[in-house]
């Protein structure tokens, strides 16, 4: 089912957590406004928008949940600033919806244009040393990859605001509601140092498996786990599959080994892992534009995914995964065996 892109971003901060957003309306985030009037979302008008972005932070200080503050463009979004520095210095959680004019007239003095085209305001080069992320999107087919950036900042340890300006025009687009559900809307237990709740969860979901397979990225490599990977491997009897900058991780003459998985590779393990494995363990593979053979949905569908990285910002990036560990991959896989 389509819908618009405004209805879209409601439809996220719902799903986020978002109970209550601080805002003063204008004529360029009027769409999701909108959205906003049948949504549970409570809607708090201020009388300035400075004081949007610190009550959205207060909030998110208080009740630990995620902020949310909604303002037009030009200076509806410039009056933010130092709310959302505030935010910052402090990793507060605080989602900021900023509206702006319509792509087609970029660069040509629109009303409170500030996307930097023409010698209007640049708003990137503003926000950039305040904010986690922020993002002006012109376009909607890389929104649920803006969605997922937004996400895993917002649902970090180390958190901070993040900045979603939405053209006039992009607002009122059509898209597909099936967006989210490749989207990450909640924050899931991560271990920064190999708790034990979460090496027992990961122990159960190979115990419980009937075909894991081993996905090896360059992180394994990075994290000097190729022993523990190949002993793991071994004492299990794990296929294991790497992607092409892992080259090496085990020894591919190996019976074990399923050779590389990616694009340019002879498709044994896509075709191992399509249509045998039922648990996808994957260390420190990113999943590019390669190695998910140009993000094919059907490539994990239906699996269980562990997923274990040092770096946040990769986990679930492209796939959601059943459980995400943040944690060193030698240490983890130590603990595991």
């Amino acid at each position: 089912m389509k819908i618009k892109v405004s209805e879209l971003i409601v439809r996220y901060l719902e799903k986020i957590g978002v109970e209550t957003i601080f805002g003063m309306p204008g004529a360029h985030i009027l769409p999701v406004y909108d959205g906003l009037y049948d949504s549970a979302i409570e809607s708090v008008l201020v009388k300035h928008e400075q004081g949007a972005a610190f009550m959205a932070g207060g909030f998110a200080r208080a009740s630990g949940k995620i902020g949310a503050c909604i303002t037009t463009a030009g200076p509806g979004a410039t009056n933010l600033v130092t709310g959302i520095a505030n935010a910052y210095a402090d990793k507060l959680p605080l989602i900021v919806i900023t509206g702006e004019a319509p792509t087609y007239i970029f660069g040509k003095g629109g009303l409170q244009e500030s996307s930097g085209e023409g010698g209007s305001i640049d708003q990137g080069k503003l926000f950039e040393g305040i904010a986690r992320y922020h993002k002006i999107v012109e376009r909607t087919d890389y929104l649920a990859n803006i969605l997922n950036n937004a996400s895993n900042i917002l649902f970090s340890e180390t958190s901070g605001p993040v900045v979603l300006s939405l053209p006039f025009n992009i607002q009122n687009e059509m898209v597909d509601e099936d967006i989210l559900q490749s989207v990450k809307t909640r924050r899931k237990p991560a271990a920064c140092h190999s708790e034990n709740s979460a090496i027992h969860n990961f122990a159960q979901h190979i115990i419980n498996a009937k075909k894991p397979v081993l996905v090896c990225g360059y992180g394994c490599l990075r994290a000097g786990a190729q022993s523990q990977l190949e002993q793991l491997s071994k004492q299990l009897n794990i296929p294991v599959t790497s992607s092409l900058k892992a080259k090496g991780a085990i020894d591919e003459t190996s019976a074990r080994s399923l050779g590389s998985l990616g694009v340019t590779s002879s498709g044994y393990a896509y075709d191992y892992i399509v249509n045998q494995a039922d648990l996808i363990i994957i260390l420190g593979a990113g999943f590019n534009e390669r190695t998910s053979y140009l993000w094919n949905k059907t490539l994990l569908a239906g699996k269980k995914i562990v997923q274990v990285d040092v770096s946040e910002q990769q986990l679930e990036k492209v796939y959601l995964a059943d459980l995400a560990i943040h944690a060193d991959i030698k240490q983890t896989l130590s603990a595991l065996l």
